[in-house]
């Protein structure tokens, strides 16, 4: 742990997670390796991850944390123009194992949550537990540890003190037993230097993450939200991410505005090569200047971007192809992490 750890919150050192289209100094992910269950196909698996890295390295500098053993096949696929950390992993989902980070003023450190590898899903966490706090010392940043299990795909943040999450994460059994609404409210807001959290149900079909928020809704601007839709064709999953909507319809945001909720439909055609593949639309990355999202072959694409797009009017829009990240249950945006400027 990083010496310049401090004992008190992020909150009341007067730090705040930054919102995602707010600039960046550079971008980290996580090498995927390992040919057991969580990267069968690792090949193809590992190529996608450097499409993503491209993309992004497009506008703005990319950190590619890579193990010792896996750092040549990693600068052979990403090239040159990528970054490496060397650090041991047990996965490659940078928003969930990464640091958080957050900022006062021109001062950048880290919120590090705790972590279990998504509610004891997987033993071997370890090394992914550690990160946060081993890349804040690399960065030599003042640390912040929040008591409470979580992974950053479950937090959505819009800058301006508002916080999105769900229920069947953040309050699972798997990861906080006993805990409370008011009481993870607060660890979550003294963390992030939030002042309001809202909540939604979550993702039902989930049993991989437990609903986390980036495969379901996301800030696009102060007080708007897109938010994953189902369609006619599949009435259970269209009913279940109803409920995600009805619980935002309703709420107003730490400014007390009223939310503006703009639907996307979820790529329903696409095929399924898991049983936790990842379709959702929601799931992109916010870099300078850009928007890396991803793109699943379909006919849905189209329309989706065309969304996304007049939502960020001044950013340039790149689809990269996500279906060999999707079975994993994420997809962009879950393998990245940005770094504030």
């Amino acid at each position: 742990m990083s010496s310049l750890t401090q004992a008190t919150t992020a909150k009341a050192a007067g730090f705040r997670m930054p919102a995602e289209w707010e600039p960046h100094a550079r971008c980290w992910m996580q090498w995927p390796y390992r040919t057991d269950f969580l990267w069968p196909h690792l090949e193809k698996t590992q190529a996608a991850y450097a499409r993503v890295a491209k993309a992004i390295r497009r506008f703005e500098p990319v950190t590619m944390v890579v193990c010792e053993q896996s750092l040549a096949d990693a600068q052979a696929l990403c090239g040159g123009d990528i970054d490496y950390f060397v650090a041991p992993l047990d996965d490659s989902w940078a928003r969930d194992s990464g640091p958080t980070f957050v900022k006062c003023a021109d001062e950048l450190a880290a919120s590090v949550f705790q972590f279990n590898a998504w509610g004891g899903q997987y033993q071997q966490c370890r090394n992914d537990a550690a990160l946060g706090h081993r890349i804040a010392e690399a960065l030599s940043i003042r640390t912040f540890s929040a008591n409470i299990f979580l992974e950053g795909g479950a937090l959505a943040v819009d800058g301006e003190g508002t916080i999105i999450t769900s229920e069947q994460c953040i309050l699972n059994a798997n990861r906080n037993p006993g805990l409370t609404k008011p009481e993870a409210e607060r660890i979550l807001c003294d963390a992030l230097g939030g002042e309001k959290v809202l909540w939604v149900p979550g993702d039902a079909e989930d049993c991989e993450t437990d609903g986390h928020i980036d495969a379901l809704v996301c800030f696009v601007k102060p007080g708007v939200v897109l938010c994953a839709v189902g369609t006619e064709a599949l009435p259970e999953r269209r009913r279940c991410l109803e409920e995600n909507w009805k619980a935002l319809a309703s709420a107003t945001d730490a400014q007390g505005r009223h939310l503006q909720l703009v639907a996307i439909e979820e790529a329903f055609e696409a095929e399924s090569t898991s049983d936790i593949y990842c379709r959702s639309y929601v799931n992109f990355y916010i870099a300078n200047g850009g928007i890396v999202f991803p793109s699943f072959s379909t006919a849905t694409d189209e329309a989706a971007q065309d969304i996304v797009r007049k939502l960020f009017p001044d950013r340039t829009l790149v689809p990269v192809d996500a279906t060999d990240i999707a079975p994993g249950g994420g997809g962009v945006h879950c393998i990245t992490q940005q770094q504030p400027a």
